[in-house]
C-alpha cells in the first residue's frame, strides 16, 4: 500500500481535483466540511481533562491536506501514514504537526495517548480482513472517554461512486457503509456509536449546513462520519 501512495505524493491534490471536477466543486470545499465536523466534535465533547491539552491523531493522514483546515482545533495534532513520501510532503507543508511513519499493523503510539483519533477516507483502502485490527488500534491509542471518528465515502450516493471510480489511487477501494463502520467500532469495544451523513448540498452556507444536519440520519450525503467513544 505504501508504494501505491508514494507515487502520488506530489500530485495528490491534482488527482483529487480531477476525480471530482464533474461536481463543479473544489477539493477545498470537502476538506473544510470535514474540518468543521471535527471541530464540532471537539467542541461538543468535553475532551479537556483538568486543563490538559487536547491531543488529536489523524490515522492515515497522507500528505496532510486536511491539517491547515484544523488549525487551532487541537492543542496538539499528530499524523501517521504508511507512505514515507507522503509524510515528507506533509512535514514540509505543516511544520507544526508531528508526523510518524506507520510501518507495521500497530500504530506507533502508546496506549491512551490521544483524546480524539480520526481516519478520513482511509478505511476503504484497508483490506476487509485487516479492518478489525485497524479499529482495535484506534481504540488502544485513545484514553478512556476519548472519541473516534471514521469519515468515509457513502457507497449509496451515486456521485460518490463516480468520484471513486475516476480516482486512480482509489482503484483498490472497497467501500463500506455507515452500518458496517458502526459494527467494526462496536466489535473493537467502542460505545455510544452514532452516524451522520454530510456533503449533501453544494454550499457551505449556515442554512445549507443546518439542512444537512436535519437530514444526517438518511444515507444521502456524499460522505458520512461514524463517531464513537472509548
Amino acid at each position: 500500500m505504501s508504494e501505491h501512495f508514494d507515487s502520488y505524493d506530489a500530485s495528490y491534490g491534482e488527482v483529487v481535483e480531477g476525480s471530482i471536477r464533474f461536481s463543479g466543486l473544489q477539493h477545498d470545499f470537502f476538506l473544510a466540511a470535514k474540518a468543521d465536523l471535527l471541530r464540532r466534535l471537539v467542541g461538543e465533547r468535553c475532551l479537556r481533562q483538568g486543563g490538559a491539552d487536547v491531543r488529536g491523531l489523524d490515522v492515515g493522514c497522507g500528505v496532510g491536506a486536511l491539517h491547515p483546515y484544523l488549525d487551532g482545533a487541537f492543542d496538539r495534532l499528530d499524523g501517521c501514514d504508511v507512505s514515507q513520501k507522503s509524510l515528507a510532503r506533509a512535514r514540509r507543508d505543516n511544520p507544526h504537526i508531528t508526523y510518524t511513519a506507520c510501518t507495521t499493523d500497530r500504530l506507533p503510539y502508546q496506549d491512551g495517548a490521544f483524546d480524539l483519533a480520526f481516519a478520513s477516507c482511509v478505511v476503504h483502502h484497508v483490506p476487509p480482513a485487516s479492518r478489525p485490527n485497524f479499529f482495535h488500534e484506534m481504540r488502544r491509542v485513545l484514553r478512556q472517554g476519548g472519541v473516534a471518528c471514521i469519515i468515509e465515502h457513502n457507497p449509496y450516493n451515486p456521485l460518490t461512486r463516480i468520484a471513486v471510480f475516476r480516482c486512480p489511487f482509489d482503484e483498490d477501494a472497497v467501500l463500506l457503509g455507515a452500518g458496517e463502520a458502526a459494527r467494526l467500532l462496536r466489535d473493537a469495544g467502542f460505545r455510544y456509536i452514532r452516524s451522520e451523513h454530510f456533503l449533501l448540498l453544494p454550499s457551505a452556507r449556515p442554512f445549507a449546513r443546518k439542512v444537512e444536519r436535519a437530514l444526517a440520519a438518511l444515507p444521502l450525503g456524499a460522505q458520512y462520519a461514524c463517531v464513537a467513544y472509548a
